[in-house]
């Protein structure tokens, strides 16, 4: 997602709460050191008081996220080792048990299984509705049946009279209490406050919501609420208005693109002048999340702040917005969410259910319970918007390109929505041109909210390219792979930086050799096998590499075991373990030793489950909380008078796999404060995000498909599917390729079979269900060999200095992977749907009508 990789990411300077330009450097001596004026702290403790200047509204966010969750600015109760099943203490008798157990190899890269896997396969492990409160009750959310136009009435006089219905709400009555967002956020919830007044913005929008005592209650009361309406025909289609420039990038740049070679005037004379030229339409259909955890939000007031339980890829900056939707202080929100059924985008922003529940609970005095039904998250939740591409190819005869043309337009919802800009991350990535042009547009509709999902722009971008080369391929007679290494772009082809690391040209020829692509014919319908069709295709995938801010605690405690703790979110991908991975690294412990902690926005802020960026943004701020963590565990050494060490430097001393060595003595850190009477030390660390300057980052892949397409009836089966991808180094191999997997299986997905059919007249999205919106099942998905380069990244997370073997001192050079399978996979499917029958489908997803 690249507009949100810069979520928590800040600028080289930036506007500072106090409205000076800081550095870097300076903002982080002022983490580090004194922290923020008492002044900064009393406009930031008011939800409005944040002077951000004119910056993008990810930029203000991150800014509003890091100082307010600052220690001094109260971002919290700490949460301490027992909080939950994963943090559990052992028993005293047993805390020497294991002191003398050392980290002998190290799990980085290792076959890892999640450290949370048992509580997840026991049901132990706690998802947003398996928590309760006391005296609960249960809301039920109304939507509109219109897609544009005014609510004219709401009769809720026999909802009102159901049994145990405690109240209901309606647009307009003004008892919830919720506000707009500060213009620089407004981004990341919609354009419009929920229930505070009658306009209808799209077809399933919150309109009113009952609160009863059971779940049951309330649905069947909400069922008996009529609306009148003052209806609108709704523009629900790219042609119905004016195509508009797309907001600019996620780091303020216009998202429109060209780079020309010297003396060329135009992109049309580029491709004019170029020998072989390919032209190409590709239209992609709303797309949903679907994710197996429907959307459940408990809030619980405790006095004036609010704990709320939900899904949330971004704890901290999602307290920020739920605050601002409340009228209350960041500082009066906190946000728990240990596990999440699944996020693919649709848990980065607040959406309307959060605040209403949170409102409702504040105005009934008692918690409140809502959970989105799976036809409510087909609209209230996000989408991937409709697209139309245009791609150009301008190409010497063998196949050496001369001008990448990309055009778009995209739905842009009037309620609010993702920018869409495909071309970014693909045709200005992967490819090197002299002559390119990127130029995105967007058709305001009255639709849904649109958002991010998996790889938001780059999926699209490169279905719309990867079969826009296959067809080049075809017409200049190149190997599709050949056609890629002539074309081998080895610096960024829009900004001339150096790749940090680079080794698509190998994913190319692993994957070939992997794949046995040697064998495959280039000729249409040359390999039959009884009633199939047999082809083979391939595609190139590429995605951003940006970190992000994160900060780490870790506690090492008297039992020689030790808790790592950040507020990051787990969608599922692993991050449990990946924390804990990282801390039992660099401390040199056994991985059992290690504790995570994360998913609650008491915890440091941490990086947020964004951009593929969780890991690469994690792992940094791991390793430095290590070394911190042992200097306070030295200086605790030579300073205080029980110590063995007393009197002795800081210099003196060396930390080993959990031992302190110098002056011809030995302790374990759990042995030192047991003889100190300390139950534990610790230490915070927070990195900066922004990657070294001079360098494009990016993680590179290469895609391979054999599909079988039926004679007779046109069914496609995915029968082979191999991924190659450079990814830095690799943290969990095991979590690694389990990403992997999903990815492409979203991109087959996609392909083949997901589509929600719009009712142009209504606003309607048809399919809102999991029995009509089609997803894989295990039949439709053959085993995927996936292959790791496993090639650190000497720039993104490191360089670090040597020292002499102690705590941190290895540069893991880890890139984020959990979209890359997404990228470009769609296109490999299709070009070999192509090579099977010699129908080129350029409007998804595949359907057999189209083959006939």
């Amino acid at each position: 997602m690249p507009l949100l990789t810069a979520a928590l990411r800040l600028p080289v300077a930036y506007v500072g709460v106090a409205g000076s330009r800081r550095t870097h450097e300076e903002r982080l001596a002022r983490l580090r050191g004194a922290g923020p004026t008492d002044h900064e702290l009393d406009r930031l403790r008011s939800p409005i008081g944040l002077d951000l200047g004119a910056r993008p509204p990810e930029t203000a966010l991150s800014i509003a996220a890091e100082i307010v969750a600052h220690p001094r600015a109260g971002a919290g109760a700490d949460l301490r080792p027992g909080a939950h099943p994963l943090a559990r203490r052992p028993a005293d008798g047993r805390r020497s048990q294991q002191s003398g157990v050392r980290m002998t190899v190290s799990p980085v890269g290792r076959e890892v299984a999640r450290v949370d896997g048992r509580l997840k396969v026991t049901g132990a492990a706690r998802y947003s509705g398996d928590y309760s409160a006391t005296n609960t009750s249960y809301a039920h959310v109304v939507t509109s049946t219109v897609a544009r136009g005014t609510i004219r009435s709401i009769d809720t006089v026999a909802a009102l009279a159901a049994p145990g219905v405690l109240r209901v709400y309606v647009a307009g009555d003004g008892r919830l209490r919720l506000y707009a967002l500060a213009p620089e956020f407004s981004f990341f919830g919609g354009n419009y406050i929920p229930l505070q007044d009658r306009t209808v913005h799209y077809y399933g929008q919150i309109i009113a919501v009952v609160v009863a005592g059971s779940v049951e209650q309330a649905r069947d009361a909400a069922a008996l609420i009529t609306v009148t309406y003052d209806a609108q025909p709704p523009r629900s289609s790219l042609a119905d208005g004016p195509r508009e420039p797309s907001d600019p990038t996620s780091s303020g740049e216009p998202s429109s693109v060209t780079v020309l070679a010297p003396g060329v005037e135009s992109i049309d004379e580029a491709l004019a002048a170029s020998e072989v030229v390919v032209e190409a339409d590709f239209e992609q259909p709303v797309q949903h999340h679907a994710a197996m955890e429907p959307h459940t939000v408990l809030a619980e007031w405790d006095g004036d702040g609010v704990t709320v339980h939900a899904g949330a890829q971004m704890p901290t900056p999602f307290t920020i917005l739920l605050a601002q939707r409340l009228g209350v202080l960041p500082q009066q929100v906190r946000l728990v969410g240990r596990y999440i059924g699944g996020g693919f985008g649709a848990r980065v922003i607040v959406w309307s259910e959060a605040p209403v529940a949170a409102a409702a609970a504040r105005e009934l005095g008692r918690p409140v319970k809502l959970t989105l039904t799976r036809e409510q998250m087909f609209t209230l939740v996000g989408h991937r918007p409709h697209l139309i591409q245009t791609v150009r190819l301008g190409a010497s005869r063998n196949g050496v390109l001369n001008a990448i043309s990309h055009e778009s337009v995209a739905e842009r919802p009037a309620a609010g929505g993702w920018n869409m800009i495909p071309g970014h991350s693909t045709s200005d990535t992967l490819y090197n041109t002299p002559n390119l042009r990127i130029n995105p547009q967007q058709v305001i509709l009255d639709m849904p909210s649109s958002w991010a999902m998996r790889a938001p722009n780059e999926a699209p971008g490169a279905f719309a390219l990867e079969t826009a080369m296959d067809e080049l391929a075809v017409a200049t007679g190149v190997d599709p792979v050949e056609l890629r290494l002539r074309n081998y772009a080895t610096v960024s082809p829009s900004t001339a930086r150096p790749w940090s690391s680079k080794h698509l040209d190998e994913c190319y020829r692993d994957g070939a050799r992997r794949f046995g692509w040697s064998a495959r014919s280039a000729t249409p319908r040359a390999r039959v096998d009884g009633q199939w069709l047999v082809g083979t295709g391939m595609s190139s995938a590429a995605y951003p590499a940006a970190r992000q801010a994160a900060s780490v605690r870790i506690r090492l405690r008297d039992d020689d075991a030790a808790v790592v703790s950040t507020g990051t979110s787990d969608l599922g991908t692993g991050a449990w373990t990946m924390v804990a991975v990282a801390g039992a690294d660099a401390l040199g412990l056994p991985l059992e030793r290690v504790t995570a902690e994360i998913g609650d926005s008491a915890l440091p802020p941490g990086a947020p489950a964004v951009g593929s960026g969780a890991t690469h943004s994690t792992v940094p701020a791991v390793v430095a909380a290590a070394r911190d963590t042992i200097a306070a565990l030295k200086q605790l050494a030579v300073t205080h008078s029980g110590s063995p060490w007393h009197g002795a430097t800081a210099e003196d001393l060396r930390y080993e796999q959990g031992r302190l060595h110098g002056n011809d003595r030995s302790m374990t850190f759990g042995e030192l404060l047991r003889a100190l009477g300390s139950r534990g030390l610790d230490a915070t660390a927070s990195e900066p995000a922004g990657d070294p300057p001079g360098y494009s980052f990016h993680t590179f892949g290469a895609h391979f498909c054999e599909v079988r397409v039926n004679r007779f009836t046109r069914e496609i089966r995915v029968t082979r599917f191999t991924t190659v991808v450079d990814a830095g180094r690799t943290i969990n191999a095991r979590a690694a390729r389990s990403q992997i997997v999903g990815g492409v299986i979203f991109g087959i997905s996609g392909a083949l079979l997901e589509e929600n059919h719009l009712e142009r007249d209504t606003g309607r999205l048809a399919a809102s269900t999991l029995a009509d919106y089609l997803v894989p099942v295990n039949a439709d998905i053959p085993d995927i060999d996936v292959h790791l380069l496993d090639r650190p990244d000497p720039h993104l997370t490191g360089p670090l200095v040597e020292d002499g073997g102690e705590v941190g001192t290895r540069s893991l050079g880890a890139r984020g992977l959990g979209e890359i399978g997404t990228v470009g996979s769609a296109a490999a499917v299709g070009n070999a749907v192509f090579n099977a029958t010699g129908i080129r489908v350029r409007k998804l997803p595949i359907t057999l009508d189209k083959l006939l």
